[in-house]
């Protein structure tokens, strides 16, 4: 609504009782939810706490399909939605505060970092008297890990799951946080009936 500028507030920009997880001001109780009183909205407790329940096992899940992919289903771009999807659920299940303790990272940086990867990745063969995007396969027996293959493509795969991942912060918190924050400062704006006082 009016710029795409990656504003959102972070757990260190927040008040001390509520960086720290503690919501009660005789300090007994950590709060398991530390950004549940940044944005005193109509939240549901219950989704806020499935969501932090699935949000890291989702993130795991993301990985092993960015790992997983070259030779089986997956890959950087079916990673990357699984990480996006987490990161939305976190957004709906808190709002603009959640994101930014979920992702304190400005998209604008994973997008430039994910862009350079993968250009790299696909460039590098050419210096070499190979094809763009030609790929080596590696194979070794690791001590503790057993037999691993690794394929060069995996960067590339890195990089397209950086840009899908950045790609969904940028949307989230350019378009949705946006909007929060602009209905936020409407409910702060005193309306006519309370300006005038009781008749």
């Amino acid at each position: 609504m009016r710029s795409r500028e990656d504003t959102l507030p972070r757990l260190r920009d927040m008040p001390a009782s509520v960086a720290s997880g503690d919501d009660r001001a005789d300090g007994e109780p950590r709060a398991w939810l530390p950004t549940s009183a940044a944005i005193p909205t109509g939240r549901s407790a219950l989704l806020d706490i499935v969501v932090r329940l699935l949000f890291h096992g989702l993130v795991v899940l993301s990985v092993y399909l960015l790992f997983a992919g070259h030779n089986s289903a997956g890959g950087g771009f079916a990673g990357g939605l699984v990480a996006g999807v987490a990161l939305a659920a976190r957004y709906l299940a808190g709002g603009p505060a959640e994101l930014g303790a979920a992702a304190p990272i400005r998209a604008g940086r994973l997008l430039g970092l994910g862009v350079a990867t993968a250009g790299i990745t696909a460039i590098t063969p050419m210096f070499f008297g190979k094809d763009a995007l030609y790929s080596e396969f590696f194979e070794a027996a690791v001590p503790v890990l057993g037999h691993v293959e690794f394929v060069t493509a995996t960067f590339f795969d890195i990089g397209v799951y950086l840009v899908v991942v950045g790609l969904v912060l940028d949307v989230l918190r350019s378009l949705g946080a946006e909007v929060d924050r602009q209905r936020l400062e409407d409910r702060r704006v005193p309306t006519a009936d309370t300006l005038e006082g009781p008749a």
